[in-house]
């Protein structure tokens, strides 16, 4: 189909300035980059400094489950109403708003005494991030709004959120090992005040024009569905037909409907409808959602797998995964440059396919493994299909999107993923208990076999949930390869 002239590119004007936006755009986008890279790196390098801070503040078991548990329900459920602030509120002031008081959410876990000050940051970290996410995808939206730079823009944005997990597990070893687990969440600090610096005289403020009223029905019942959906998933690790996994998922769903019902309805909806039926950002969003679900089951198991199984150190342990996020560091300059002749299509048709086949190998790991032959080709595959999906992923998403509607679109992007990531979690655990069996009975090696044959079984579910992206992106993504050629073409979907 054809988007009205109502796309991107015709209403950048008013958003972008069109003299000075190209002076400093490469230096909007580092500090965007910046800001990705906090907020993706926050959930892999607090997995790491859970086990010490458990110790040192006397934490439960259940306590521990609770800190990764707040910050995906604050953050899943606020950020619809995050990107909509954004919009109305301005982006720029609220990407500063977000840093600051991330930064602060992180201070206060950093010098945390107690279980209970830990689970009140990592709430407010979630908070924040829901505010500050949408609101740096969005200015980069606004910044780029078409043509090879906007693709080039998306391609490091696309990598930071493919391999800033990976990034966050060697960082997390590196300050655990060496400091303290309570440096995984001061780091964010001075990250938080040079992107605050730079950014107060860089950024150019940019926000809906027109109608700024707020959808107060819809923010409530998207806030508590999502929320639902998160907490009924997280619940899932402990069983599926328990009342309260089952009464939460029922409820997230209920209200999620009923948000839909009332945004068919409102003069002024939280998320336009127009966003998610379009048929090609449909599509990005399913892949979305698919694509963040297996790669936290591929990068969480094959920690475990590489410090359980294999004896490795938290350190060592990043150093291991990082050849993934070399793959998608190379591979996305060479999708950028495909993305302009090939178009999305093919490159997200083919990415999930290779993406899955590195899963595939990592699900023939075995307990003496070689991580040069088992592992290491496993994970240069895996790198490269996420890169293929990344890249267009990003543009696909936000392509065609009114000026206005630019930071609840990206929040919709981020919550897909965050759904996805909850999905991924409570599934895979489920698949993993009934993978491993009752094998660790049988003493150290039984054990570890069992463990293995626990991790084998994520692994191929992982690979069938990146596969089911590849026929989505074939039949949904319809985008013509021109959209991504000249910052002057008109954008338009077909």
């Amino acid at each position: 189909m054809t988007t009205p002239p109502s796309g991107p590119t015709a209403q950048a004007a008013p958003d972008v300035d069109p003299v000075r936006a190209p002076a400093n755009r490469w230096l909007v986008l580092a500090i965007v980059a910046l800001a990705q890279l906090t907020v993706v790196l926050d959930g892999t390098i607090v997995n790491i400094a859970l086990p010490q801070a458990q110790l040192e503040l006397g934490m439960s078991d259940g306590d521990r489950s609770w800190v990764v548990t707040l910050y995906a329900l604050t953050f899943g459920a606020l950020l619809l109403l995050g990107g909509r602030i954004a919009d109305f509120w301005g982006r720029k002031r609220s990407f500063l708003v977000g840093m600051g008081g991330f930064a602060l959410a992180s201070a206060l876990g950093g010098i945390a005494t107690s279980g209970e000050t830990l689970l009140l940051a990592r709430g407010l970290q979630g908070a924040f991030a829901a505010l500050l996410a949408p609101a740096a995808l969005a200015i980069l939206s606004v910044t780029f709004p078409g043509g090879r730079d906007r693709v080039r823009a998306f391609a490091v944005y696309g990598t930071i959120a493919g391999g800033g997990a990976a990034v966050g597990l060697l960082l997390g070893g590196v300050l655990t090992e060496y400091f303290s687990w309570h440096w995984c969440l001061l780091v964010n600090v001075p990250i938080a005040v040079v992107a605050i610096a730079v950014g107060i005289p860089v950024l150019r403020e940019s926000r809906a024009e027109g109608s700024t009223r707020y959808d107060v029905p819809g923010a409530v019942l998207v806030s508590l569905g999502l929320a639902s959906v998160v907490y009924g998933f997280s619940r899932a690790e402990a069983g599926w037909v328990r009342l309260d996994t089952l009464g939460f998922l029922a409820l997230g769903v209920v209200l999620l409907a009923l948000f839909l019902l009332v945004e068919a309805r409102s003069a002024h909806p939280l998320l336009p409808l127009r966003i998610i039926t379009d048929s090609a950002r449909a599509g990005a969003y399913l892949s979305s959602i698919a694509v963040g679900a297996a790669l936290l089951g591929a990068l969480l198991y094959l920690t475990l797998y590489f410090q359980i199984v294999l004896g490795m150190s938290p350190l060592v342990s990043g150093l291991a995964s990082l050849p993934m996020t070399a793959a998608i560091i190379v591979c996305a300059g060479v999708v950028s440059r495909l993305l302009p002749k090939v178009g999305p299509r093919i490159l997200m048709t083919v990415g999930p396919l290779i993406a899955a086949t590195g899963l595939l190998l990592l699900s023939r790991i075995t307990v003496g493994g070689s991580y040069a032959l088992e592992v290491l080709p496993a994970q240069l595959l895996l790198g490269i299909g996420l890169a293929f999906i990344f890249v267009p992923l990003q543009n696909v998403a936000l392509l065609g999107i009114a000026p206005r509607d630019s930071g609840v679109a990206s929040a919709a992007v981020t919550a897909t993923q965050q759904i996805g990531g909850s999905i991924g979690t409570a599934v895979f655990t489920a698949l993993y208990t009934v993978g491993a069996g009752a094998g660790t009975a049988e003493g150290a090696a039984g054990g570890l076999q069992s463990l293995v044959d626990g991790y084998s079984v994520v692994f191929l579910a992982a690979a069938v949930a990146l596969a089911l992206a590849s026929p989505l992106s074939w039949f949904m993504i319809r985008v013509a390869r021109n959209e991504f050629s000249t910052s002057s073409e008109a954008a338009h979907l077909g």
